[in-house]
């Protein structure tokens, strides 16, 4: 994914870890400031950190799998998914999706933190799971430190899982090499871990609002000697506190609160980290609530005091549009549009299942590329059929459009091009005998609890596709310009079909998305094949291409 154009040969090379610059004179001038949203997906409750050259950041993705996206940048502006640290739901049996009663939606992974601890060379992942239990992966062996940053192959393992809960942690390796997590909501706690960071030697309460303000989110750092814990009061301000000791006493100031921009109709911009370049300019990344595409990071650059307190560069008394460039580099990552022809032996880190998948049902084809999906349940219920393939989707207006063989699907299955969330809808085939029907379906919805209140409704059909068709394009153009805040407007996603690739026509009229934030993730393009008869049929996805619009 993420292969553009000009950028095709150099996104290839990133992908397969080369870091060598480019000749700068074929391709045009680096830019010397950004626009705010630094990446317009939804890559929510973000932890950011650096290593030598290379910026890091660490997201959400609740039931979605594998988990925990971990993505990478040179500039702290351009990002692109590498790796995720939760390569299977380890969670229990519902994140394997088994039934519309046994299944995991907004559950999972929430907000979780991630560091590189340089002694063991060892990427630590640690977050709760249901306010219960903490589960601890590391992926070994990258020689992060000694490559300025750069991993070639990541190698997630389970390590431990802690009968607590860590709830919204952020995790401090100190100069001694102490694991520290900073954890709680209202009542903030700081943990320390054991040698091997498998196990918790100690633990206590460091910090209360004494006006009893509800706050979570914890990032902790060292900076200067001092400790610093980062949280959030929802949905818009972000404390800092700050002590001598990772013990406290703890001071408050408020770094953000209730601060306008960069978008209208979205959220305040809060819940993030700091982050600084290697020259010592130091960034504060949060996400402003964006609904319908989710929540989307930003950043800006801070200033410090001289007795030690963080403070936002704003533009007047908003969060500036835009900045100067954190970092002037000739190294790249691949832009997030383009295309997949799902190469390789292993999808990129682009993509995501709706729960955990039956691995059993899917399978790169390798050579010119392709991945074969094998219906994996019989169930006239979307919502409950394993093996959903979905992407997140770029901002503010773009297309997904899946070039799919339909030519070995069976009696009863249905497969298609959704537009995923707890209010969805989709376009395409529905086979009954030996025909083939193309279908736009809306009224998709899950309803309190996430229990299943409507499968769907045929709301238009489109011609019959003639016995041995092979090839079809279904494409979803969404538009997730945020109508988050003051805006009653309901932004609009249609869905469109091609039997050649170039000419496209619309079927139905369009979907309104809700701008509800209690999924909590956004919008996505999403690729399904069910079967509500027998399992036995086949859908062959040959390419994904996003593109702005």
């Amino acid at each position: 994914m993420r292969l553009q154009n000009a950028w095709l040969l150099f996104g290839l090379l990133v992908r397969l870890g080369a870091t060598t610059p480019f000749d700068e004179s074929t391709l045009n001038k680096r830019a010397t400031t950004f626009t705010n949203p630094i990446l317009w997906e939804d890559y929510p409750d973000l932890d950011v950190f650096r290593i030598g050259d290379v910026f890091y950041y660490s997201s959400s993705t609740f039931a979605f799998s594998p988990g925990a996206p971990v993505l990478k940048s040179y500039d702290l502006v351009n990002w692109t998914p590498v790796s995720h640290s939760v390569p299977t739901l380890n969670f229990g049996n519902k994140y394997n999706l088994n039934s519309a009663t046994d299944r995991a939606y907004v559950k999972g992974i929430w907000a979780s933190t991630l560091r590189h601890r340089a002694s063991d060379d060892q990427f630590y992942w640690i977050g709760c799971v249901e306010s219960s239990k903490t589960f601890i992966w590391t992926s070994a062996g990258s020689n992060a430190v000694k490559n300025g940053g750069e991993v070639s192959t990541w190698d997630w393992k389970p390590k431990a899982t802690l009968n607590k809960c860590y709830y919204d942690c952020g995790m401090l390796i100190d100069d001694d090499d102490t694991i520290y997590v900073a954890y709680g909501n209202s009542k903030i706690q700081v943990a320390q871990l054991n040698a091997d960071g498998s196990a918790e030697v100690k633990s206590q309460q460091v910090y209360a609002d004494p006006g009893g303000a509800y706050i979570e989110g914890s990032r902790m750092y060292k900076v200067k000697g001092f400790y610093y814990i980062l949280v959030t009061q929802p949905a818009s301000a972000e404390w800092v506190l700050k002590s001598k000791s990772p013990w406290g006493p703890y001071e408050k100031q408020i770094l953000v609160q209730s601060i306008s921009g960069p978008l209208p109709n979205a959220g305040y911009s809060h819940q993030g980290g700091i982050v600084n370049t290697k020259d010592d300019k130091w960034y504060y990344v949060a996400f402003m609530d964006s609904y319908p595409g989710g929540r989307i990071p930003v950043a800006a650059p801070i200033t410090w005091t001289s007795d030690g307190w963080p403070q936002l560069v704003k533009d007047g008394s908003a969060w500036g549009k835009t900045y100067p460039m954190p970092v002037q580099t000739t190294k790249t990552v691949p832009p997030p549009v383009g295309t997949d022809n799902f190469e390789g032996s292993a999808l990129s880190a682009d993509w995501e299942w709706n729960h955990n998948p039956d691995t059993s049902k899917f399978k790169l084809l390798g050579g010119t590329g392709g991945i074969q999906l094998s219906t994996a349940t019989i169930t006239n219920d979307l919502f409950t059929a394993r093996n959903t393939l979905t992407h997140r989707i770029i901002g503010p207006k773009s297309s997904g459009t899946f070039r799919i063989d339909i030519s070995k699907m069976a009696d009863g299955d249905r497969a298609g091009a959704v537009l995923f969330r707890d209010v969805a809808g989709y376009i395409g085939i529905h086979k009954s005998g030996s025909n083939a029907q193309l279908v736009y379906v809306n009224n998709l919805n899950l309803g309190d609890n996430w229990v299943t209140s409507a499968t769907g409704t045929v709301a238009a059909t489109g011609p019959a596709l003639a016995a041995g068709t092979t090839d079809i394009w279904l494409q979803v153009r969404a538009d997730i310009t945020p109508a988050f805040s003051g805006t009653s407007a309901k932004r609009q996603t249609t869905f469109w079909y091609s039997t050649d690739g170039n000419k496209f026509t619309q079927l139905g009229t369009g979907l309104d998305m809700t701008n509800s934030y209690t999924f909590f993730t956004g919008y996505r393009f999403g690729l399904f094949n069910f079967a509500t008869k027998a399992l036995g049929g086949v859908v062959t996805i040959k390419s994904f291409t996003m593109q702005n619009i």
